[in-house]
């Protein structure tokens, strides 16, 4: 994957408050975004960067995005990456990251450290709300064992 630019806010929290750090931190986002006039936002994204939950929470912008006090330009992270599709409630996103966790297993992958979740625009409807679930994973060989390239 290529990096996506987005507009941030780095904020670090324990696993049972994500679910409220997240929103109020991509809302923060939302509101710089309002407030400056830019018109080309996206969905929102939470980038975990590490095991102690340091995050980049915002949202898709352009390259011409200009920051602003604890607002600031990033990018999701670039190369190879399991990817998920979550669709349902926030709550079982826990899936998405196991089945991705799995399958790192079963196909000797390893991780290289963030992951991120892109989260679709809102829908009312739970069954409609859709979560990109991502995995950066370290550089391979070209050829896998038994010759099969990746």
């Amino acid at each position: 994957m290529e990096p996506s630019p987005i507009a941030i806010v780095r904020r670090r929290a324990r696993a049972h408050e994500l679910a409220r750090v997240v929103p109020a931190a991509c809302g923060e986002v939302w509101n710089f975004i309002r407030a400056s006039g830019f018109t080309e936002a996206g969905r929102n994204v939470a980038v975990y960067l590490d095991g102690a939950i340091n995050i980049e929470c915002g949202v898709e912008v352009t390259p011409s995005f200009v920051g602003g006090g604890d607002v600031h330009l990033s990018a999701t992270p670039a190369g190879s990456v399991a990817h998920a599709v979550h669709m349902g409630r926030y709550e079982g996103l826990g899936g998405a990251h196991r089945a991705i966790l799995a399958w790192c297993a079963d196909h000797g992958r390893s991780l290289a450290g963030p992951n991120w979740e892109i989260y679709g625009h809102w829908n009312d409807d739970p069954a409609q709300l859709r979560t990109d679930v991502l995995y950066l994973l370290t550089a391979t060989s070209d050829a896998q064992p038994g010759g099969a390239a990746e």
